[in-house]
């Protein structure tokens, strides 16, 4: 009965994995659904943002603000690419990095000086073993981020731009459609340009001046579009790893089910091998 035991052992050792990637699952289902909330509270603030923004925008104003800066030729660049801490995520990770990877490559060509940032262990890890130099890393944005996490990110960036050490700064996240659908996507975040407006343009009554409100709402608009990264990013994580533990959860049940029919025909075979010895036992002491 070795082959038995064995088949047992790896019974017990298959069920104790479906408990865990079950947990695993109602856990991430969880994260998600708190995620896709913080991505739907942001959604009407970026649009407010956007408007504001789009009516107060002019082309003598754009002069006066090194953040609207176009610069005629883009010789450095920064590329703040967004990861997680964890895995068991199935390919979220790798198509983030494919997708900075595609970016910096594309630059790089382009003859642009590339620095690159980098958020999460799985990014900062990749690029380590790769060699590739990291202008920065951070390790320490939860699966919680805030405004606070945005600004820390993407301040000195601003600053670098508005001295001319930069000439563009890019954003590598996941845009959040929906919880099957997450994709990797490369957005440029500076210089910034006039958003689109959500809708016919409003009347606004400006104090003290459009220049001073322009002042304060550009930056804001920048750290925004940064926080957004951060939460669609946290919440394709959580869809990708549900979904990773779900097929894991799924594939288990299904090994369970051949290891038990495989245990069961070879339980059969050797009671049937035992009746058998002892029927010819039985005849030859006849």
């Amino acid at each position: 009965m070795a082959k038995g035991r064995e088949l047992k052992g790896r019974i017990k050792s298959v069920e104790n994995t479906r408990k865990i990637t079950r947990t695993m699952e109602m856990v991430a289902t969880s994260k998600m659904k708190r995620a896709q909330d913080r991505v739907v509270a942001a959604r009407p603030y970026a649009r407010a943002l956007a408007d504001v923004i789009s009516s107060l925008y002019s082309a003598d104003l754009a002069q006066s603000f090194p953040l609207l800066r176009q610069p005629k030729q883009v010789r450095r660049a920064a590329v703040l690419l967004l990861t997680s801490n964890r895995g068991l995520a199935g390919a979220f990770n790798a198509n983030l990095i494919k997708e900075a990877r595609t970016l910096v490559v594309r630059l790089e060509k382009e003859g642009v000086e590339v620095e690159l940032h980098v958020v999460g262990k799985k990014g900062s890890g990749y690029f380590r073993y790769v060699g590739r130099a990291m202008k920065s890393t951070r390790i320490d944005i939860t699966d919680r981020p805030t405004a606070q996490d945005a600004a820390s990110l993407v301040d000195a960036l601003m600053r670098d731009y508005e001295s001319g050490a930069l000439d563009a700064v890019y954003v590598v996240g996941s845009r959040y459609k929906s919880a099957l659908s997450a994709p990797p996507v490369s957005e440029r975040v500076l210089p910034v340009e006039k958003p689109a407006a959500g809708g016919p343009q409003k009347d606004y009554l400006l104090f003290p001046s459009a220049a001073g409100i322009l002042n304060d709402l550009l930056p804001a608009y920048v750290r925004n579009a940064v926080y957004r990264a951060l939460v669609e990013t946290v919440a394709a994580e959580q869809s990708a790893r549900r979904t990773a533990m779900k097929n894991a959860t799924d594939n288990a049940g299904e090994m369970l089910n051949v290891l038990r029919r495989t245990y069961n025909r070879a339980r059969q075979a050797n009671i049937t091998q035992e009746i058998a010895e002892i029927v010819g036992g039985a005849a030859a002491l006849e």
